[in-house]
Parts: C-alpha cells; sequence; structure tokens
C-alpha cells in the first residue's frame, strides 16, 4: 500500500478548533473510549455517475453486479435515495459537509473550483468528526471538493491517489493489515463515470486514452452489428423522448455544452443504445473492483464488525429525455444507489421504499451514529441507523429535496416538482405513479393548480429554512401567476 499522509488538525489549520467551537460547530464525541468492541469499522465506498437503476439488484437485466448486490443482501437498499445536487463537486461537498451546495453558494463544478470553502466548515469535515471520535481514518481515489478543501484537510490520511484497480487492491490492503482502533475508509472509485466521453470523444473526434471507454464499449467478439442490436444491446427506455412543456432551461443547459445537444439532436438510436451498452460494461468494472475490496473484507474476519455504506455522487441521464450526462433533476441523475450493509445487523435484503434520503445531508449523520458522535446542531439531515436495521422512526421528513445548476427539485411521494431560474415553462410538476419516466409536464395545466401552489409552498419554506439565497432569487411563491 502506498504511504499515507501523516496529518494533523493542528498543522492543517492554523487557527485550530477554536474558532469551529465559538461558533457553535463544534461535535459533542459520545463514547469515543468506548473501544472498538462498542463501535464497528465504517467503510465508505463511492462510485461515480450510477444511477438507482444500475445494479442488478434493482432489476436491471442488462448487467451483473455480484459485489453491490452481495451489500443489498446484507443489508438495506433506499430506492428513495437523491444526490444533494446530481453533478460531482456539489454532491460530494454535501456528503463530506452535511450542508446544502447552497450553503457556500456551489452550484456547479465550476463554482466549486472559484469559491473557496470557509475554514468553519473545513473544520467540521467529515473525517475530523470521526477522527476525533478515536476513529483511524483514510480516503483513497477520487477527492473532487471545492477550492481549499481536500481528503488531509477534512481529517483522513489520502493513502491513494488512483481511482481504479490500484484503489481496489490498496484498499484491500488497508483493510487486511492490523488496527489499533476502529477505522473510517473511504474508497472513492470513478467509475461508470468514463461514459462521460462517449459524447466528448464523439463530437470532437478525439480520443481518451486515460480512461475505459473504450473497454466498455466494446462489442461481444464475434458479434455482427445486427445480432448486436438485436440481442445484446439494452433498449430504448419508455421515455426516451423529450417532453411536451419540457423547460427552456434543459435546453440551455445542453446547449452550454454542445457535444450535449449534439447528441440530443443528431444521435441515432442505435448510437443511443449503444451509450446505455457501455454504461453497462462501466459499471460492472467498478462492481469488479468493489468486490475486491469486500472480499478482503470476508478474508480477514472483519466483515461482521464492519458497516459498509454503498453511494454514488450522482446519476447519469442514460438516453432517457435523449440526453446523457447529469445535472439537469431528471431521476436518472437525481435518484441514486444507496445501501447500508452491516452483516448479522442489518436484516438483509431489506428494500427501503417509503422514506426519502437526501445523500448530502443524511450520509454525514448516519456514520456519525456508527461513530458515537453527535453531528454538529446546525445540519439538516437525519442517520438513516434506524430504517436501515428495520427500526421504527418518528417524524421522517415527507420530502426531499435537491439543487442544481438551473433551479430546483421537491419530491413527495406522488409527485416531483422543479422550478428553474429562467426560460419558458419555468416550472414542471410530474405525477410520478401515473407518469415515472416524467414525460408529461403537469404545470401548465389548470386542473392541478392546488397541486402546483402546494408544492410551491413546500419549496418555498424548505429554502426559507435552509437560507438558500441563490433559490429564493427565482423561487415561485404560492399562488403566483
Amino acid at each position: 500500500m502506498g504511504k499515507a499522509q501523516k496529518i494533523s488538525r493542528r498543522n492543517v489549520l492554523k487557527s485550530g478548533a477554536g474558532a469551529a467551537a465559538s461558533a457553535g460547530l463544534a461535535p459533542l464525541i459520545m463514547g469515543a473510549d468506548s473501544g472498538k468492541a462498542s463501535r464497528p469499522n465504517i467503510v465508505l465506498l463511492i462510485t461515480d455517475q450510477q444511477s438507482a437503476t444500475m445494479l442488478s439488484c434493482a432489476g436491471n437485466e442488462y448487467l451483473q453486479t455480484p459485489a453491490m448486490d452481495s451489500l443489498a443482501r446484507n443489508g438495506t437498499r433506499f430506492e428513495r435515495a437523491y444526490a444533494a445536487d446530481p453533478v460531482c463537486v456539489p454532491s460530494r461537498f454535501s456528503m463530506m459537509t452535511g450542508l446544502m451546495p447552497s450553503a457556500c453558494g456551489y452550484t456547479d463544478n465550476a463554482s466549486g473550483h472559484r469559491k473557496a470553502v470557509p475554514e468553519k466548515v473545513v473544520e467540521n469535515g467529515l473525517g475530523w468528526l470521526i477522527r476525533n471520535a478515536g476513529y483511524e481514518t483514510a480516503y483513497g481515489g477520487k477527492v473532487h471538493l471545492p477550492k481549499g478543501m481536500n481528503a488531509q484537510n477534512i481529517g483522513f490520511d489520502y493513502f491513494c491517489r488512483d481511482q481504479r484497480d490500484k484503489l481496489a487492491k490498496e484498499c484491500a490492503e488497508f483493510i487486511r493489515r492490523d488496527h489499533d482502533k476502529p477505522f473510517f475508509m473511504v474508497g472513492s472509485f470513478i467509475n461508470p463515470h468514463d461514459i462521460c466521453y462517449m459524447a466528448i470523444r464523439e463530437h470532437a473526434g478525439k480520443d481518451y486514452n486515460i480512461v475505459k471507454l473504450a473497454e466498455g464499449m466494446k462489442r461481444p467478439d464475434g458479434v455482427s452489428d445486427k445480432e448486436f442490436f438485436a440481442a445484446h444491446c439494452p433498449p430504448l427506455p419508455d421515455n426516451f423522448g423529450v417532453p411536451e412543456h419540457e423547460p427552456e432551461a434543459i435546453d440551455r443547459l445542453l446547449r452550454m455544452r454542445q457535444f450535449r445537444i449534439h447528441a440530443r439532436e443528431a444521435w441515432s438510436e442505435e448510437m443511443w443504445r449503444w451509450h446505455r451498452w457501455a454504461y453497462c460494461r462501466l459499471t460492472e468494472m467498478v462492481d469488479r473492483q468493489i468486490g475486491q475490496v469486500l472480499r478482503a473484507l470476508r478474508e480477514s474476519g472483519k466483515e461482521e464488525d464492519t458497516v459498509v455504506i454503498f453511494v454514488s455522487d450522482h446519476g447519469d441521464h442514460d438516453s432517457a429525455h435523449r440526453m446523457e450526462h447529469k445535472t439537469a433533476p431528471y431521476e436518472e441523475a437525481a435518484r441514486i444507489p444507496f445501501i447500508v450493509s452491516h452483516k448479522g445487523v442489518t436484516p438483509g435484503e431489506r428494500v427501503e421504499e417509503t422514506h426519502f434520503v437526501n445523500t448530502g445531508l443524511d450520509l454525514l449523520p448516519t456514520i456519525c451514529d456508527y461513530a458515537g458522535v453527535k453531528p454538529p446542531k446546525h445540519l439538516q439531515g437525519r442517520s438513516v441507523r434506524a430504517l436501515a436495521e428495520g427500526r421504527r422512526v418518528s417524524a421522517w421528513p415527507d420530502q426531499v429535496c435537491a439543487e442544481n445548476q438551473i433551479g430546483r427539485m421537491l419530491r413527495t411521494d406522488r409527485w416531483k416538482y422543479c422550478v428553474y431560474y429562467d426560460g419558458k415553462y419555468r416550472e414542471q410538476l410530474n405525477d410520478k405513479e401515473k407518469d415515472p419516466g416524467e414525460m408529461v409536464n403537469l404545470a401548465p395545466d389548470p386542473d392541478y393548480r392546488d397541486v402546483l401552489n402546494e408544492h410551491r409552498r413546500r419549496m418555498y419554506r424548505w429554502m426559507k429554512r435552509i437560507d438558500d439565497r441563490i433559490g429564493l432569487e427565482y423561487v415561485v411563491r404560492p399562488g403566483q401567476a
């Protein structure tokens, strides 16, 4: 394994813990000296750009994900889990801080690179919260956090820069070695993110040798084009078309990057299906890497002493609405896999279909719960541990909200509401019961005005609650024409 970079909070943060304490952000440690026997090891496995449907245990017959499925077999898979923002930097910022991206003004990757994270937020990064509870904390793989924030200064030893096969090997080596205290290890893998380069490459005519796209696009040996599309390639989804009354902001989003609008307007159906094929293969690739990590847990005898949490930062549109990549709040990009697995403790093969999860808000409190730490009081999220272990919870939120570069999303049991910063059809309302593919925008329909106003009220209350100053500039108030 590569050398871990040893760090101290005092050296990294010159002001020490005083600033966080004076700001009321310092965590309360519960049972920090209780020892390894009472607190499990924690392994957080992150993939990049994996939609909730990209698991064979979720019913996808066009790929096989035995490693991820094994986590679901021994744990709880949350069907209503959403990213805080369906794009890398804002989503990862939220997972490491428990804050919505708007709390620091992040709307996309570019804003994260421009604006530094406030020091008091860095001081309360996830690694510090768990390290100060007596855990060994280590992070390997993709980081992609905003300016001024990295694995080291949020409390981790950073042990591996690779994001692929070498990362899997070094994660396994970290797990197998002896530890004198419980550990919290993050393994952050890049795939199936390489699917991004298919549209980029096709539009620009460039190859990308550093990625595994070519391997993912490879068709079965000895199979003709006709047979490939007839017997092997996934079909187009039911919501392949562009919805009527689609908000103009989505078209503008695609036109910001010409390869995206080119794919929507110029790709053949066969090209879209090939894209889906490659997405499946890249997902299988990262599943094999995760399998190496899980094998190390079993073979080292640490599986029953370790909670494994599996999540992705966001999904991919995967040809829905003739789109690839991410960012827009359609389900394929916004809804992500989320599994909590503690063999012998979580019930196993449990699918949680009722409660909403915002992984940006709820992941940090969940990890704190397992480590015996009270998270900072100002956070909005809740631990899902009780849900994962099949226990009852009270007063769980009946909605989940997300942000993105062009708007805000709110999901309730039956309905999904989005409001966009500008453009024609600035609101979007979908009946998820009758229209799971989000093809019919009901916002312009006067018959649904009461539902629309109820979700306007909910959205406005949420934005006020979290002080979302960006969204409050364009939110539609209840009753507003």
